[in-house]
């Protein structure tokens, strides 16, 4: 088993020094607690490879008394940086590109930002891995945008690590912890990266969100659309889409999918993609999805949708989204929760309107943290019988989706 020096200061890991099975267990039974009121639990689709699994690496810089620089991560609750140079959850070789940075930045004698003076250039750094494409993108945050000797900066960090894609400058000079700020400047490459999901290649821009565990989101979209049960007939309206993955996997196995989401920037990444991946049968929204299907519901545009896939933030949905959903009247919902006491609450309020929890599949997705995601499948009440994908399935290597099997909707 391995150990984290400083796990109890940096609070990124809670279960690291323990086995692996030991963190399944407990996130199974959370879920079966919260969940298995409401449908059957699957077991939870562990993780091969729960070391190492981070493709996005960000950390904090900050110079000490005494004058040394270090970089880590933010104490719980707190302004405090945690200097570490190594972590087992984060990509080695983003680790490798951030420490030599500290180098650099000592060697150029770079001022480092100070969060009481608002003053200084380094800030954070944001790394960004592709293992599937090979492709590394870095992001420098600077207090300001006249980050002396950048050329001279970025040079020596592509002569350390040649193997970087793209460098890439963001100006940051707000005082919350928002870690990028809104303007970037592109220093080398195309400022952006290629992610491979489900065989699709996706554009992932600085900011954009993407899951960070890449084999993990594999599966975690297999099962999603495997609940799903996608007929080539079917229409699918993902809310929440971002830079549009769930959508553009959906589309290969429905006639028409519809990505909605409110961050106009997230949209203009989604179209970037389907055009990617030559994929015509999609359309995407900037939208509020609530709003986006109110509308619908207000023209008498119900059942316009087969299927709702939702994958709402931390927080949940809310009382209004779902009301609209309902008014949609689509035979299934599948609900991608990163929180199951959120997703528990809100299959609550499904459930007053007329939706009941079919089956639930807790995926692994942050080995030695608390979260676990979990797949929810929703079905209309008066349903019947029905046929779906059930998630007693095998996934290949390559994450395709074998054995059907007949389940009665009713199967609670």
């Amino acid at each position: 088993m391995a150990k984290c020096e400083v796990s109890d200061k940096c609070g990124g890991c809670s279960y690291i020094g323990r086995p692996y099975e030991y963190q399944l267990g407990l996130k199974q039974d959370l879920v079966n607690r919260l969940i298995g009121k409401f449908c059957p639990v699957d077991n939870i689709i562990a993780c091969d490879e729960p070391y190492y699994y981070r493709n996005k690496v960000h950390s904090a810089f900050k110079r000490v008394r005494g004058g040394k620089v270090i970089h880590g991560t933010y104490e719980p609750g707190s302004h405090r940086i945690t200097a570490h140079r190594k972590c087992l959850i984060e990509n080695k070789k983003a680790q490798e590109i951030i420490n030599s940075i500290e180098k650099i930045a000592v060697g150029h004698k770079v001022p480092i930002y100070d969060e009481r003076t608002c003053k200084g250039l380094l800030r954070r750094v944001l790394v960004r891995i592709s293992e599937e494409t090979g492709q590394i993108m870095v992001v420098i945050v600077a207090g300001n945008r006249y980050f002396k000797g950048k050329r001279e900066f970025t040079d020596e960090l592509l002569k350390m690590h040649p193997e970087i894609t793209s460098v890439v400058f963001n100006y940051n000079e707000r005082t919350d912890s928002m870690i990028l700020g809104s303007r970037s400047r592109v220093e080398y490459g195309t400022g952006s990266i290629e992610e491979v999901i489900l065989e699709k290649r996706f554009r992932v821009s600085p900011d954009s969100f993407l899951q960070v565990n890449t084999k993990q989101t594999n599966k975690l979209y297999s099962a999603a659309l495997s609940l799903a049960g996608l007929g080539k007939e079917d229409t699918v309206l993902d809310c929440y889409c971002g830079i549009g993955t769930i959508t553009i996997c959906a589309a290969g196995l429905c006639s028409r999918a519809t990505g909605v989401e409110i961050n106009p920037r997230a949209i203009s990444d989604a179209k970037a993609n389907a055009r990617l991946n030559k994929c015509r049968n999609t359309d995407f929204i900037a939208a509020d999805a609530t709003v986006f299907m109110e509308d619908l519901a207000k023209h008498r545009e119900a059942n316009s949708y087969d299927v709702i896939i939702m994958d709402p933030p931390r927080s949940g949905s809310t009382h209004k989204f779902i009301k609209a959903a309902a008014k949609l009247d689509p035979s299934r919902i599948v609900y991608i929760s990163c929180n199951p006491e959120t997703l528990a609450r809100d299959l609550k309020v499904f459930v007053s309107y007329g939706y009941k929890a079919v089956k639930a599949v807790p995926v692994d997705m942050f080995p030695w943290t608390d979260d676990v995601e979990t797949c929810c499948l929703l079905t209309r009440k008066d349903e019947g019988k029905r046929s779906y994908v059930s998630l007693d399935v095998e996934i290949d290597d390559h994450y395709r989706i074998k054995n059907e099997t007949e389940v009665p909707a009713d199967a609670t």
